[in-house]
């Protein structure tokens, strides 16, 4: 089991240091970001299983050759008749550890998702009383608000799309219903559930500046993902000058052909759709207008499949390392 240690030890470095700037780094994940965010998934999940089973096997060493056998026997040992086994101090410090960050992270991901749902309904009952719901549009509702705002409330069978006078005065009819497709995305493929585990990692480990650097390149995905499901019914140009006018940020237009006469200090509620602190720098709005406009292809389908392999693959070697001794025997 030492050896899984080390190896599952090295696996948790790569992917918490080199891996994900390598990939934040890449250009490719902007013609493929469902692609891109299972990748980023799988880091995570990956990295999470490695850092706890090193730690695990490492301190179980001493009471077996696989993991599974090591557990049942510490049990048995750790019964009150039995004779206490002499063990290194150094095992039970990390066999400790390893119980101590997977009872962290499960009961952050807990807390987190009660804080969610605290400020969801929260939401909700002000969105209610501050809010009208639109005629023609099911589900959506619209502010009294002078300030271009808009944003979808997830709530299973009451998620709602909000968004502001503001913003009707602000957009033609083209242009607001891409804003509004692109809302409504959000909602239909659960982004919030993505970003929901990413903050919590986040929360989790605030000392880990790769958690708070997966949570921004997931939010940016997922707002690709969301304007790549409006492009189905709204032109790639109304959706860019959309998020241009909306965002306040003049030079993301520059060059790109599309409106830049949003009155200065206009600004979305973006991320506020989740109720995640997921906030868009300007530089990330620059980035999705240029993605919309640029014309740049697809990721081609054999990359996609390279990339989902190293995704399955990345879940499935902590696994292997940690059961298969168990199930060989």
């Amino acid at each position: 089991m030492l050896a899984a240690s080390v190896a599952l030890a090295v696996l948790a470095f790569a992917l918490a240091w080199p891996v994900p700037l390598l990939l934040g780094a890449a250009a490719w994940p902007s013609r493929a970001p469902a692609t891109a965010l299972v990748l980023w998934q799988a880091i995570a999940l990956a990295g999470g299983l490695s850092m706890i089973g090193s730690l695990l096997a490492f301190g179980l060493a001493p009471f077996g050759p696989d993991l599974l056998g090591a557990a049942a026997e510490f049990v048995r040992a750790s019964a009150p008749a039995a004779e206490a086994p002499s063990v290194p101090l150094v095992h039970l410090f990390a066999l400790s550890a390893g119980v101590l960050l997977a009872g962290h992270l499960v009961l952050n991901l807990v807390l987190t998702i009660v804080r969610i749902e605290h400020q969801r309904r929260r939401h909700e009952r002000l969105v209610t009383l501050l809010s009208a719901p639109v005629p023609d549009r099911p589900n959506t509702r619209l502010l009294d608000s002078p300030m271009p705002v808009a944003y979808c409330l997830p709530g299973g069978l009451r998620s709602v799309t909000v968004f502001s006078a503001g913003l009707v005065d602000l957009l033609d009819e083209d242009q607001l219903q891409a804003v509004i497709e692109h809302e409504k995305a959000h909602l239909l493929q659960r982004h919030y559930m993505v970003l929901l585990a990413f903050d919590a990692w986040r929360t989790s480990l605030p000392w880990f500046p790769i958690a708070t650097r997966a949570m921004r390149e997931v939010g940016m995905l997922v707002e690709m993902l969301a304007d790549d499901r409006a492009r189905h019914t709204a032109a790639d140009d109304a959706l860019a000058a959309a998020i241009v006018l909306v965002s306040g940020d003049a030079g993301a237009g520059v060059g790109a052909g599309a409106g830049t006469g949003a009155a200065a200090g206009a600004r979305a509620a973006d991320g506020a759709w989740s109720l995640l602190p997921v906030a868009s720098a300007p530089s990330d709005t620059r980035a999705r207008v240029r993605r919309l406009l640029s014309g740049e292809p697809p990721l081609p389908a054999a990359t996609r499949t390279v990339v989902w392999a190293c995704a399955i693959a990345l879940v499935a070697l902590p696994t292997v390392l940690l059961f298969a001794p168990a199930l060989a025997r």
